[in-house]
């Protein structure tokens, strides 16, 4: 077994040392898709391998851009950027990051890069051919109250796995892995003619860039990860764990809607916690404007990740308890192609528990535990009859290399909770600084609130400098 094990490793370290192409190619930058609407970017493709293992194989396309820095003589090279996901478009993610903030000597500093990971959008795309209900399913299983209803939604998540099996692009899925898409981040450096690669990734992001890190050490220049996974990436503990981020997160959010009592969800936080259960128990036995108990949990999760959208959570508990039209939301572009893509890297990257039996009891343990999210985020997914075999293990983060990766972290965030980014921070060990802020919400950088924690992120991509120990920012920093 440690032979196999060894033998393993060893071929994953081969292929990753093989994958930087030995000269790079001439990027030919242009127009952006229509979609991409800031006129400051600049859009291109880069042919890369399906399949590493065989580099002169099957090409698919990977879809990149650029917001140039308008200071050529204070650049110090590129910086590589990832909005999260997985299933999320990054193209316009270096325009965004310049909206929300990021600071001038970032953008004088470096050519910020965006990328449609392989799989997403403008990239060669995945396609599960998922009906309009299984998109509007979203990211969680619906809330399981008994181990038959786990049961039930086992047929449910079969029946999505099969799709995906039997797709026109099922081909594509066995390698649609985020070491894979790591392995595409080095061929956009060696295109871009760069020695080395300074990165910013975000949520999903971190993972990405953890395992980018970890297999080209070499090759990485400056690394932020902001609200981290764990060294395990998006497996089952990850989705667990997004049950312990909503309970650390929600108090946040009753102490603001019981400062607001014109809201009339209560005007303590007790008050505003009864009233989730009551309204999420109405909605189980009888749906609102197409809102179920599940849509119900998830719609708060979803805005409880940034302070700003208190507001419109509030005024959706608002609409739904009083069965007034919700407040608009913005749209999400090509749901399809997003939940497919998230399916095919989560369900690749890792072998998630394949019995019913095991959700039935994790299930029944975080239902306790977790109340407000724990009988959905523990329930059963598609990854669980993923077909095939994966193609290599994962990849394990580890503590070699330079000291030159700088975590920022969210105390109480509800997608990457705290506890997840802490053993991410163990598993790098002298590799990585962290800097904590005592705020809620997922994403510090640079958009959050919190100087404390910003200005060291940005001192860090701008000087190369580092706190010489792990820094905690108090609130109001």
């Amino acid at each position: 077994m440690h032979r196999a094990l060894s033998l393993a490793l060893a071929a994953v370290a081969t292929i990753a040392g093989a994958s930087p192409a030995a000269t790079p190619d001439t990027v030919r930058w242009g127009p952006c898709p229509q979609e991409v609407t800031s006129p400051r970017l600049e859009c291109s493709t880069l042919k890369v391998p399906l399949d590493y293992r065989d580099p002169d194989g099957r090409k698919i396309e990977i879809a990149i851009s650029r917001l140039a820095s308008e200071k050529p003589a204070r650049r110090r090279g590129v910086l590589l950027t990832n909005p999260g996901g997985p299933g999320v478009s990054g193209l316009d993610h270096p325009a965004a990051l310049a909206v929300s903030g990021l600071p001038r000597d970032v953008l004088d500093s470096y050519d910020v890069i965006g990328f449609d990971p392989r799989g997403v959008g403008h990239s060669t795309p995945v396609t599960c051919d998922l009906t309009p209900e299984q998109q509007a399913r979203g990211l969680f299983p619906p809330y399981a109250h008994t181990a038959g209803e786990v049961a039930r939604e086992a047929r449910n998540a079969r029946t999505v796995a099969g799709k995906c099996a039997a797709s026109p692009t099922s081909w594509m899925s066995p390698h649609t892995t985020t070491a894979n898409i790591a392995r595409d981040m080095d061929r956009i450096r060696a295109a871009l003619g760069e020695p080395k690669l300074s990165y910013l990734g975000h949520s999903y992001g971190t993972y990405l860039g953890a395992v980018y890190t970890t297999m080209f050490p070499e090759r990485s220049d400056r690394i932020v990860l902001d609200s981290s996974l764990g060294p395990g990436g998006y497996d089952v503990t990850a989705m667990r764990l997004f049950a312990r981020g909503m309970e650390e997160r929600f108090p946040d959010f009753a102490r603001f809607a019981a400062a607001h009592p014109e809201y009339g969800l209560g005007t303590t936080s007790a008050q505003v916690t009864a009233t989730f259960f009551d309204l999420s128990k109405r909605l189980e036995a009888k749906p609102v404007q197409g809102i179920d108990g599940t849509l119900f949990r998830g719609i708060t999760f979803d805005l409880l990740y940034s302070d700003a959208l208190m507001p419109l959570l509030a005024k959706t508990w608002q609409a739904l308890d009083t069965d007034r039209p919700l407040p608009p939301r913005p749209p999400m572009a090509n749901l399809e192609n997003a939940m497919s893509a998230r399916l095919s890297v989560i369900c690749s990257d890792t072998r998630w528990p394949g019995t019913v039996r095991e959700y039935q009891r994790n299930v029944a343990v975080d239902r306790v535990k977790y109340p407000m999210m724990g009988g959905s985020t523990a329930s059963i997914g598609p990854c669980a009859f993923w077909p095939g075999k994966r193609v290599e293990p994962p990849v394990r983060i580890r503590d070699r290399g330079p000291s030159n990766v700088l975590m920022v972290q969210n105390e109480r965030d509800p997608g990457t909770p705290l506890a997840g980014a802490r053993k991410l921070r163990r598993a790098f060990g002298k590799r990585a600084t962290m800097v904590t802020a005592d705020q809620g919400g997922h994403g510090v950088y640079p958009f959050g609130r919190n100087t404390c924690a910003k200005d060291t992120v940005t001192a860090f991509l701008a000087t190369g400098r580092l706190p010489s120990q792990d820094l905690a920012c108090a609130a109001g920093q």
